[in-house]
Formats: C-alpha cells, sequence, structure tokens
C-alpha cells in the first residue's frame, strides 16, 4: 500500500499543477464514472491509462470497476486515504483515480475525418464550463471540442470531473490561435458561426434559413469578455441565442447546449 510519501504517489501529485502535466504528458482522472470510462477507452486505445489508484474502501465500492481494470491489464495499486487525498484537489476525495496519458489530438487529424459538428471554446477560462461543455459536445454528438488561444486546460481535475468522463469519448484538440483554427476549419469546409449576444442573425432565424444543416463549428466565448473581434470577423455568419424573457444573458454551458443540440437536431432531420 502506497503512503503519501511514496515516491510514485508524490510523481502523480505534480500532476495537479498544468505544468508538470504537459511535461509528463499524463493527468489524473477522479471519480468512478471518469475511472471507469478511462478503464473503457482503456481497451479500445491500450496504453490510455497507465495506472488506477484507490483506497480500501474505494476497491469495496467498485468492485466490478476494479476487475474491469485488470482484465484491461491496469496496473491497480492500493493506497493509504491521506495518499488519495494527496491526488485530489477537492474537500472530500473520491478515493479513487486513474493516472493517464494526455489525450489532445492535432486539429488535422479530426478534420480529415469530415467532422460535422465541432464545439471550440476561445479563451474559455472556467475549468468548470469547460467540462461541461465537453460533457454537452459529447451528448449532442460532437465530433471533437477544440480549446484555442489562452484557454484552460482540459485536463484540469475540475474539468475532468465536470465533463463526467465524456472526455474519453471524443477528440480534444489545443490550439494557439483561434484565428487560425477558424481559417482551417472553414477550409475544411465547415460553416463557421460565432456565437454573440450583438449578432443581428439569432438561432431560430439561422434554423430556418437552413444555416444548421451544413458542416458546423460553433464558436464559443469566455463569459466576462465573448468572442475576441478577430474571430468574430473571421467567422461565417455571428448568431445570437434569442432570449424572449427579461434575462439579460445566458451562461456559456447554456448557450452552448442551445446551439449544439439545434444543430444535432438538424444533422438527423
Amino acid at each position: 500500500m502506497l503512503t503519501e510519501r511514496s515516491a510514485r504517489i508524490a510523481a502523480a501529485h505534480r500532476l495537479l499543477r498544468r505544468s508538470r502535466r504537459t511535461e509528463a504528458g499524463e493527468f489524473l482522472a477522479e471519480g468512478a464514472q471518469a475511472v471507469r470510462e478511462a478503464v473503457a477507452a482503456e481497451r479500445d486505445t491500450p496504453g490510455t491509462v497507465h495506472e488506477v489508484y484507490l483506497t480500501s474502501e474505494a476497491g469495496r465500492r467498485n468492485v466490478e470497476l476494479v476487475r474491469a481494470a485488470y482484465a484491461a491489464g491496469i496496473e491497480v495499486t492500493e493506497v493509504t486515504d491521506r495518499a488519495a487525498a494527496a491526488l485530489s484537489d477537492t474537500v472530500t476525495p473520491q478515493g479513487l483515480l486513474a493516472r493517464c496519458r494526455l489525450l489532445d489530438v492535432d486539429l488535422s487529424a479530426v478534420l480529415e475525418r469530415s467532422p460535422r459538428l465541432l464545439a471550440v471554446l476561445v479563451e474559455t477560462n472556467d475549468p468548470g464550463n469547460a467540462g461541461t461543455v465537453v460533457r454537452l459536445a459529447d451528448a449532442a454528438g460532437a465530433d471533437a471540442v477544440l480549446f484555442a488561444g489562452d484557454a484552460v486546460d482540459p485536463f484540469n481535475p475540475k474539468a475532468v470531473r465536470a465533463s463526467t468522463g465524456s472526455l474519453f469519448h471524443l477528440p480534444i484538440v489545443r490550439i494557439a490561435e483561434p484565428v487560425e483554427a477558424v481559417e482551417r476549419m472553414s477550409a475544411a469546409g465547415l460553416s463557421v458561426l460565432a456565437t454573440t449576444g450583438a449578432a443581428e442573425l439569432d438561432l431560430d432565424a439561422a434554423r430556418d434559413g437552413g444555416i444548421l444543416d451544413l458542416p458546423t463549428a460553433w464558436m464559443f466565448g469566455s463569459e466576462a469578455h465573448g468572442l475576441p473581434a478577430s474571430v468574430l470577423a473571421a467567422a461565417d455568419e455571428r448568431v445570437r441565442v434569442p432570449i424572449h424573457g427579461r434575462a439579460e444573458s445566458l451562461n456559456l454551458a447554456t448557450a452552448a447546449a442551445i446551439c449544439l443540440y439545434a444543430s444535432a437536431t438538424a444533422h438527423r432531420r
């Protein structure tokens, strides 16, 4: 049983920092649902999971999951409660974590598959929102999620938890220049739609006009600042979600859900 003082736990603990995740090419996924999806991904893509850590109590609560991890050839290591706490950034650690390789892929690999629906987060800095949009994109049948510009790390522990395992279901792309992303997606035949409350075109009109029938990349900005002017100018269309009541605005995750599902519905008609 490993303690918080062991070298392996100390090395895994450093993955709570973004710089160390980048350096090691690894991240931590905490909780039964995330670990379950990580183990399933390991069966399809060997090398996804390097090791599973669990406390004795977590092992008793998740017998089938532990068996699945062993069956997938994953090393399963029992750790003390304090060691599990050292690997978590939550107040109440769940005692079950997977150490995984970073899953991001190059944008070219996504575009060469002729995607129909992409979600693009531009300079979004909230990990909870980021993980939630990954989950939404997965549920809507999107082909990938892009993180463009100075965006939050999608492998941040809070983002991973918020994705509830969806991080393992679809490609994650990180690209430094948002306008470059727009240009490359446009060149690949995607209609790039930028969300902004100031747009003249609303989502209902876009749906009625057949715009949503096209392969689409939805661009979402930060809640505080929205999309940069350069991205708004580069997009094919600027679209707003209509607000019929008195609410001042919608939060990022809600707007993303409405837009992604509008496209998913149009594509399945």
